[in-house]
């Protein structure tokens, strides 16, 4: 089971270059946070680039060993750090928590070779994957 964590936000700034040095310190902040959190699996950090005017600038995208870790994520020092850093940098924020087990159903299963490409077969006049023992 893992948990992901996924913000989205909007970022203050009344003009471009304001805007991107928030979006730039806001990144270079949460990116800061990997190999300094206990459980926290993966970090990701994206900004908008579409520009659409119901996008959000920002993603924060993590995933959690367990709920538990996400709960101490939430109150540790280094993230409570940049909070601080990043204040009222933010004009929105939007959040999602959800759990992902790890089952392979039947549809997330490759499918099925077309008949002649299974292991061993070699297509015909196909001489670049002829292995030679």
């Amino acid at each position: 089971m893992t948990i992901k964590h996924i913000v989205m936000w909007t970022v203050r700034g009344d003009d471009t270059p304001t805007r991107e040095r928030n979006l730039a310190l806001l990144k270079t902040e949460f990116e800061s946070l990997r190999g300094r959190i206990p459980g926290l699996l993966q970090l990701e950090v994206g900004i908008d680039e579409s520009r659409i005017d119901y996008a959000c600038d920002v993603v924060l995208y993590t995933e959690f060993v367990s709920r538990e870790a996400l709960r101490g994520y939430a109150d540790h020092p280094e993230h409570l750090r940049v909070r601080r850093m990043l204040g009222d940098l933010r004009t929105a924020r939007h959040q999602v928590d959800y759990e992902v087990h790890h089952e392979v159903a039947a549809t997330d299963r490759a499918p099925p070779l077309p008949a002649g490409d299974s292991a061993g077969h070699t297509p015909p006049g196909d001489n670049h994957h002829v292995q030679t023992l």
